[in-house]
């Protein structure tokens, strides 16, 4: 159970803490631990109870496609027909294993999140330090955390010293939080709480004394996990769409049959008779191939990504970036490099000089390099001694790397200019005042040559700039003042609008006197040095690709634990904004401001968002659901625990493959390797491309299981025999219609498909494509019907060989006509001369194989008999291949037409 308190823990002083947690700084002793462990259980996140494997697998049962089948497979082995049942038993399993392993892996998220807690901790117990395990810990324990720990549990810091911490994984905070104690405002936000140590966070930098006052599920990182314990993984746009069509065959084959039956039982049929009717309108009303050609398709769709460096998780999700309307995305390491970069310099007076290149690579040179050279090298000089973090480097590029980001940045930009950290072994420091938050600079004292101690400083410009009375200009110094002062604060100014963190570099040489050793106050004699404007900079082809979203029509949307500025600055830079944009107040919204926002005021104005800054886990996800409920077809990156809720809501969920946690990964549909949002782009075409592919193969597939529904339909209530037999069905949808469908899977996008706008999310499967899926059915049903009415009337009604050569034309003329309609079928918007009639290769293989393939089943005698067909004449043979051709011209003529139009 939480500890209740009437003010948050944050508001508190450290003696208010330990008094309401009943605790000391002594530590608690082993005695009162065990009590409190009855009391709040152990240190550590329960699951939910998880449905067992049996029940996820009996969901799959209850799909309606896997219904039917189910309803095939047991007459036919009722009616003998053992062939049937176990072409369709085999592909009842492989549907059903494919569901299953989809859904059982959503339970893998929290697994991966409870692997992330820490296991053991210095505690001080009886006054005593010990090491123990982490799951012991209760409330009031005392712990100690030193750089590199893991923090165990959610703690109030009693005693701090030069402390950092990297909240990334919680908060989406980019860069190193300063930690210390200090008392703060009952409403400061979570990424605000310097006296605050969260569970899964770790100590990058400094130590400190703690006492928990949470654990387990009642910690952040506990609510997260309840939050995403709640949430299942949303069934995409795609699957809906499939099974919405699954219910309306299963409805159409259901009305049908209870038609046909009635007529049948009137005209005094046999029940047998209905059953052997009703087994092969079953098997007509199934496309039997589909499961298996659309389980290809995006298979080859998530091969083809993974090439392009985008691992797909789930094999819907590869169908539903193509409809994709809106990518809620990161801003460090998917937008940006994640390397933060030395950009610009600025030097007294007005000169501004640019760093060439981004990352850490050192073989770039600062333009205008003649300007102010002694003033630069001071500056570099101050950069690397008044520095904590160490670099190697290999062939100019830095190959390992310790400490602060910023500082690491600092470090590559003197190298630049030829300054190494091997300086420092020139210039011993014998001094230091650590950076703090209070302070917001550092100070370091160096030994130099001439036995004089040179002091270097950094640090927010305000606070340096007020301990200067001289400024550097051409190697010379000159006299501070007011006015200077105030226009390299405008510089700064402008500088930080730009989205640059702008630190300032100062200083000085002096001799300190053996009574002033231990003196840290060095007065405000310092010369100013410059000012140095670090970025994490875009990544270079962001700008075209979301240039290419827009085109598209879908909207780029930055999350960002980053402040607003800094945020605004580099959206500015990759055309998420406007640069000429002026009235950001409804495109930029902070976490803050979003709180204070009530719902309805978020739902109207959510299409104009653009950026959202110093964001929760749990706004993320109502941003994510304010999304969905405007009807978009949402995509979210993230890398973070905090982004798990999110990305498991989202219809596709994106995760870092580099940043990322294990618990971000298993929430999500898919993982970028190269952490890359221009990949994301490059995934949609693949995505849109695979839609318009299962389109094409799925108009192709119903047309002829419609035709079959209206053929046999037709044939028993007229009183006819069957025209075609359960076995013709099964082999002109699993064989005829399975290998030309794989090979319509896997044609080329078209050229304008990263023009078009997106699909809306409750647009059908066969939007813009009626005019065939109504008319080829109604045309190959009437055409076949009236070749088996002939032959019959030719051979006559009662002759078994008549009836055999009939349903042999007709199976003929069914698959001919298919093959025929495949070619029409590889672009329901140009005509086949256009896209070219050798542009397919696989189609062309695969019509050539099976019009062999159905050479010999009619023509050898053992597969005749197998199939119950018979040999046809060559006048016969010609009739039907010319029928055949009619759904292809029908589909030419009308794609010429809407051209025309």
């Amino acid at each position: 159970m939480p500890i209740n308190t009437p003010d948050p823990w944050h508001s508190l002083n450290s003696h208010q803490v330990l008094e309401k947690l009943d605790s000391r700084s002594s530590g608690l002793s082993e005695t009162e631990s065990k009590e409190r462990i009855k009391k709040y259980g152990l240190n550590e996140i329960i699951k939910e109870k998880q449905r067992p494997p049996f029940f996820i697998f009996l969901k799959q049962v209850r799909e309606p496609l896997v219904l039917i089948l189910f309803v095939a497979f047991f007459l036919s082995f009722v009616l003998n027909e053992v062939t049937d049942g176990l072409i369709i038993a085999a592909i009842l399993i492989m549907t059903v294993v494919v569901g299953f392993i989809q859904e059982y892996r959503s339970e893998k998220a929290v697994d991966a999140l409870i692997k992330m807690t820490t296991t053991t901790c210095r505690v001080i117990r009886d006054n005593r330090e010990k090491i123990m395990d982490t799951k012991y810990l209760v409330p009031g324990d005392i712990i100690l955390l030193y750089a590199g720990d893991k923090v165990p549990a959610d703690c109030y810091i009693i005693e701090g010293h030069d402390i950092q911490t990297n909240e990334a994984p919680l908060t989406g905070e980019s860069l190193p939080v300063q930690k210390f104690e200090t008392i703060l405002p009952a409403d400061t936000p979570i990424h605000d709480r310097k006296n605050i140590l969260y569970a899964i966070t770790a100590v990058v930098n400094g130590r400190a004394k703690a006492v928990i006052f949470e654990t387990a599920k009642n910690t952040e990182i506990g609510k997260i996990t309840a939050v995403i314990q709640k949430i299942t993984f949303q069934k995409t746009p795609f699957e809906l769409k499939i099974r919405h069509t699954a219910k309306i065959i299963s409805l159409i084959m259901l009305v049908i049959i209870g038609v046909v039956t009635a007529i049948s039982l009137i005209r005094g049929l046999f029940i047998l008779d209905i059953l052997i009717w009703s087994i092969s309108l079953a098997v007509a009303a199934v496309p039997e191939a589909l499961p298996a050609i659309i389980t290809t398709s995006l298979t080859l769709g998530a091969y083809k990504m993974a090439k392009k460096n985008a691992v797909i998780r789930s094999l819907p999700a590869v169908e539903t970036l193509g409809s994709t309307t809106v990518i809620c995305s990161d801003k460090t390491g998917t937008l940006t490099k994640g390397e933060m970069t030395v950009k610009e310099i600025y030097t007294y007076k007005d000169r501004m000089m640019e760093i060439t290149g981004t990352g850490y690579h050192i073989n770039e040179k600062i333009s205008g390099l003649d300007v102010e050279k002694n003033g630069l090298s001071l500056l570099a000089k101050c950069a690397v001694l008044c520095n904590d973090a160490k670099i190697e480097i290999q062939q100019d590029e830095v190959t390992k790397l310790f400490g602060d980001p910023t500082e690491i940045a600092l470090l590559v930009f003197a190298k630049k200019l030829g300054i190494s950290k091997e300086l420092s072994n020139l210039f011993p420091r014998v001094r230091e005042i650590p950076f703090t938050s209070e302070k917001k600079m550092m100070i370091t004292v160096h030994k130099s040559d001439d036995n004089k101690e040179e002091i270097f400083a950094k640090g927010a410009p305000e606070i340096v700039l007020e301990r200067c009375n001289r400024i550097s200009k051409d190697g010379n110094f000159l006299q501070m003042t007011d006015q200077i002062r105030d226009h390299i604060l405008a510089i700064n100014q402008k500088m930080a609008n730009e989205g640059s963190r702008v630190l300032a570099f100062a200083s000085n040489e002096i001799q300190i006197e053996e009574n002033q050793m231990n003196n840290l106050d060095f007065g405000n004699n310092f010369v100013f040095l410059g000012l140095v404007g670090i970025i994490d900079p875009p990544r270079e082809e962001v700008k075209y690709a979301i240039e290419k979203c827009k085109t598209s029509g879908i909207n780029v949307v930055m999350i960002t634990g980053d402040q607003k500025f800094t945020a605004l600055a580099i959206a500015r830079k990759i055309g998420i904004i406007d640069r000429n944009e002026t009235d950001i107040h409804n495109l930029v919204i902070s976490g803050q401001e979003l709180d204070n926002m009530d719902s309805d005021f978020l739902n109207r104005n959510i299409n104009n968002i653009k950026i959202y800054s110093r964001v929760l886990p749990e706004q993320k996800l109502a941003i994510v659901r304010a999304l969905k409920e405007k009807g978009h077809v949402v995509a979210v990156t993230g890398d973070g625990v905090n982004d798990a809720p999110a990305l498991k809501y989202a219809d596709i969920g994106i995760a870092m493959g580099i940043t990322g946690t294990d618990v971000a990964k298993e929430s999500s549909s898919m993982i970028l390797v190269d952490d890359n949002f221009a990949t994301i782009v490059s995934a949609i075409h693949e995505g849109r491309k695979i839609f318009d592919n299962i389109k094409k193969y799925l108009v192709y597939l119903l047309s002829a299981n419609l035709s079959e529904i209206l053929i046999l339909t037709f044939a028993v209530i007229m009183g006819w025999p069957f025209p075609l037999l359960a076995k013709h069905i099964l082999y002109i949808n699993l064989a005829t219609d399975g290998s030309p469908a794989i090979a319509l899977s896997m044609e080329r996008g078209e050229p304008d498909i990263m023009k078009r706008k997106p699909r809306k999310a409750n647009e059908t499967v066969f939007y813009g494509v009626k005019k065939w899926l109504i008319v080829i059915p109604l045309i190959l049903a009437t055409v076949s019907l009236l070749v088996f009415w002939n032959t019959l009337n030719t051979y006559g009604w009662d002759s078994e060989y008549g009836v055999q050569k009939a349903r042999t034309m007709v199976f003929i003329l069914i698959v001919f006509f298919e093959l025929f309609f495949a070619f029409s079928c590889r672009s329901f918007r140009h005509n086949i001369h256009k896209i070219g009639f050798l542009g397919n290769k696989f189609l062309i293989y695969s019509i050539i194989g099976e019009s062999i393939l159905l050479l010999f089943i009619v023509n050898y005698p053992y597969t005749q008999e197998i199939f119950d067909l018979v040999h046809l004449e060559m006048t016969e043979w010609i009739i039907v291949i010319a029928l055949s051709t009619t759904g292809f011209i029908y589909s030419e003529t009308i794609k010429w037409l809407n051209l025309k139009k």
